[in-house]
């Protein structure tokens, strides 16, 4: 089958970690043997700031690592019915411009026989425009959302014909341990500063936690004001900028142990929801501790794949617990991998994302998966 995907970007993953997703979804698409291309706006804000900070070697490197995944910028004037008109599939990303959407929408009602998906791995759209979502989704499929709370949101809206939960997952192609690689220091923390919505956390529970503890540490990210910077090193951490997501399994394994800090409206207003930062630490096998959030759907095994911690007391003494536990440092890898690679990979998600179309895709969709499943 034929995939297209409206992304905010695929090519950049600069303050943009639906970008890790979707490459490794596509990638499982095409070695299942189906089309995929990812279709985003000429000046996408992600890909911008990726040009303007790293220069065009960030792209080439994409185009390194990721060699057969196609991609293609569009601006005004693009062909989009052109592309549809040979789609089985069209998943719109929320971040797409609601004209466009509609647009596309458009082309779906009028004879359009590809299934039509509106993916959410924000709230930006029932949180902040729940007129023009209303309008936008009426002829769209199915709405998958990247957790039950979001989920849930959506159908007490009344907004699409099905509302499925469709959670991220690593890209087990890419995450995975790298058992000869040296250790360079003990902490290491990926992520963005978050326009305040982490600052104190930021503090009670990576800072804070290094100092007492005098560890080694490196932080990798974007958009972090000079103030943070100097906090940083006050606290013994080396601050390293962004790092593109390929090399991300590299950097955990140069490390002995790693922490989730979500951002405060993730946690308040998405309970549930981790980023997809856990999946991949998880999946890197790297021993993981968590800031507070509540996995209400079950995803993982709290005290077996990763750690809590309640307050920044309690992150320091489990930090001093990993490090100098090499047996419970041990099992945190062991149980985290095993999850991933029994539940959350990409392959996972298309694995259930078939299932999902089997059931609610348009009849194009539903009788090319039974013509290929009777062919396998």
């Amino acid at each position: 089958m034929n995939f297209v995907f409206y992304t905010h970007s695929l090519v950049s993953d600069w303050n943009h970690g639906n970008a890790h997703f979707l490459r490794g979804v596509m990638r499982e698409l095409i070695a299942r043997g189906h089309t995929a291309i990812a279709l985003e706006p000429q000046k996408s804000w992600s890909r911008n700031n990726l040009l303007n900070e790293q220069g065009e070697a960030a792209l080439a490197r994409f185009e390194e690592a990721f060699p057969n995944l196609v991609w293609q910028p569009y601006g005004d004037d693009f062909p989009h019915e052109e592309v549809l008109d040979d789609a089985d599939v069209v998943v719109v990303h929320e971040w797409t411009d609601p004209a466009l959407a509609e647009r596309i929408s458009r082309t779906r009602r009028e004879g359009g026989s590809f299934t039509l998906i509106f993916h959410d791995t924000h709230h930006r759209l029932v949180s902040a425009e729940p007129q023009t979502g209303e309008r936008l989704l009426a002829d769209y499929d199915l709405v998958l959302a990247f957790g039950e709370t979001l989920s849930e949101r959506y159908r007490r809206l009344g907004w699409g014909r099905q509302v499925i939960t469709w959670h991220e997952a690593a890209d087990t192609r890419l995450f995975r341990p790298i058992e000869d690689e040296e250790k360079q220091a003990d902490l290491i923390w990926i992520g963005n500063w978050g326009d305040g919505e982490r600052t104190a956390e930021l503090s009670e529970f990576l800072m804070e936690p290094a100092a007492a503890l005098g560890l080694t540490g490196t932080v990798r990210g974007v958009r972090y004001p000079s103030q943070a910077l100097v906090a940083l090193g006050r606290a013994g951490l080396s601050y390293g900028g962004w790092i593109a997501n390929v090399d991300v399994p590299r950097a955990f394994a140069q490390h002995r142990v790693t922490v989730h800090i979500p951002r405060r409206p993730y946690v308040e207003a998405l309970p549930g929801i981790p980023t997809i930062r856990v999946f991949e630490a998880l999946a890197a096998g790297i021993p993981l501790i968590c800031a507070p959030w509540d996995d209400a759907e079950g995803l993982f095994r709290p005290g077996e794949d990763f750690l809590h911690a309640r307050h920044g007391g309690e992150m320091t003494g489990q930090l001093k617990r990993v490090l100098e536990d090499e047996d419970l440092a041990a099992a945190l890898r062991a149980s985290g991998l095993e999850t991933i690679r029994s539940r959350h990979s990409c392959a996972h998600r298309v694995d259930e994302l078939f299932e999902i179309l089997a059931r609610h895709g348009t009849a194009r969709v539903r009788q090319g998966l039974a013509a290929r499943e009777a062919a396998e």
